[in-house]
């Protein structure tokens, strides 16, 4: 190991981030030891410390370890720590390497807006010396109060996981990275409204909890990937480029979308128990040239009474997507196939002329016959048609009908092996 050349000891352990890895080949020989200063990450895991649990190596001793290793790594540019640690410290670790540091993780367990170590500001307030990270992660933080960060101008991408906040607090947080291209807010809770506007923004996911209704304002002209959990009414300026789209509720109702036309749409992904079917419809109706579609939407409505899709015809539903490749349906949207004249316009000139793969899911044997007629269509009229899957799930009617209509779904599989299979 002593004849290993500088170059190649350095390039070991670049490959190293574990903090415990890095301090056990200081033991290897002097060069190594020499060489551990030009590291250029440092990962604190959660259980970094666990081995040590005799002695007086606890608390403020972690704290002491992981700011000695930060002071040797000068040319540190990555520290993810996930370990206990006491905020207070923060900051002195981040002015010892605020020259190089690039990617900053940090899991605060419920830390961030109680007072600074001088008794004003926030425990975050510390981040805006690092003027060149691009990337921050933060778990776990309490945003009851804006961090004072000043402009972070190379930050690129902000992940926020498990945080409690308040209204205003997050937007003043994204607006202090003007020059944003990806946003994540995971588990964040608290707030009724989301608002912000960033011209470079690309990727945006946003994950809210609560049962309440929360609005969503998002202006940013070159998104292409949007994807928003929890929101009841989400408006995005019309000047965008979104490529893929997902929208899901699991909680309460959604009531509005309004995003303008999605003409670059491929992707698009509606999940929830209720949408007003009007923003479904509209939505539907401005993503006309998407090629993958999933619509798993249980209900539909604007009140508290959950209704049934209305009657959608078939053959307009398809005229009004060419594109479609794949399309994932579930049981509400196939049973609005299904309806009484849903297929009234089919005939041997309608034609399904680009998809390739279809998945229904059935609940319900209602309609039995209207259900196989679609199924036979949707074969029948798609000569492009690889796969298609019949997923009969949570079957209600478990009576003489059911069982009598899931066999008539075999038989249509027998008969259709090669493309069709049931799960």
């Amino acid at each position: 190991m002593n004849y290993l050349p500088e170059g190649v000891v350095e390039l070991i352990l670049s490959q190293l981030k574990n903090a415990r890895d890095i301090a056990s080949s200081t033991c290897v020989s002097k060069q190594w030891q020499s060489c551990v200063p030009y590291v250029p990450s440092l990962y604190f895991p959660r259980a970094v410390f666990d081995y040590s649990q005799r002695g007086n190596n606890k608390g403020s001793g972690y704290d002491a370890t992981i700011g000695r290793m930060i002071a040797e790594a000068i040319r540190l540019e990555e520290l993810v720590i996930y370990c206990p640690f006491n905020p207070s410290n923060l900051g002195t670790w981040l002015n010892l390497r605020a020259d190089t540091l690039r990617v900053l993780e940090l899991r605060m367990d419920g830390f961030g807006d109680k007072p600074g170590p001088d008794g004003s500001g926030t425990q975050l307030d510390c981040i805006r010396v690092a003027k060149r990270l691009e990337l921050l992660k933060i778990w776990g933080v309490s945003l009851t109060a804006a961090p004072k960060w000043g402009v972070l101008k190379q930050l690129k991408s902000l992940e926020i996981v498990g945080a409690t906040v308040r209204d205003g607090v997050l937007e003043e947080v994204v607006h202090a990275s003007p020059n944003l291209v990806n946003l994540v807010l995971l588990s964040c809770e608290g707030v009724g409204l989301v608002k912000f506007e960033l011209e470079r923004l690309e990727r945006c996911r946003l994950d809210f909890l609560g049962q309440g209704n929360i609005a969503l304002f998002l202006g940013a002209p070159r998104l292409e990937d949007l994807y928003v959990q929890g929101f009841s009414s989400i408006w995005v300026k019309p000047n965008h480029r979104i490529k893929t789209l997902s929208i899901a509720k699991n909680h309460g109702r959604v009531y509005n979308v309004e995003m303008g036309k999605l003409a670059e749409v491929q992707s698009l992904y509606l999940r929830g128990i209720q949408w007003s079917w009007s923003a479904i419809s509209s939505v539907l109706q401005y993503a006309s040239d998407v090629t993958h579609l999933t619509m798993k939407v249980e209900f539909c409505g604007n009140s508290e009474t959950l209704l049934p899709f209305p009657e959608v015809d078939l053959v307009n539903f398809f005229n009004s997507h060419p594109k479609l490749l794949k399309f994932d349906i579930h049981g509400a949207m196939f049973a609005s196939f299904c309806q009484k004249n849903s297929l009234a316009k089919v005939n041997s000139n309608f034609v399904i002329p680009c998809l390739e793969e279809v998945s229904v899911i059935v609940r319900s044997a209602l309609n039995a016959e209207q259900k196989l007629n679609a199924l036979e269509s949707l074969l029948t009229h798609t000569p492009k048609l690889r796969k298609m899957v019949i997923r009969v799930s949570q079957m209600k009617n478990c009576n003489e009908a059911a069982d009598d209509f899931f066999e008539e779904v075999c038989k249509f599989r027998l008969m259709n092996h090669k493309v069709v299979c049931v799960e």
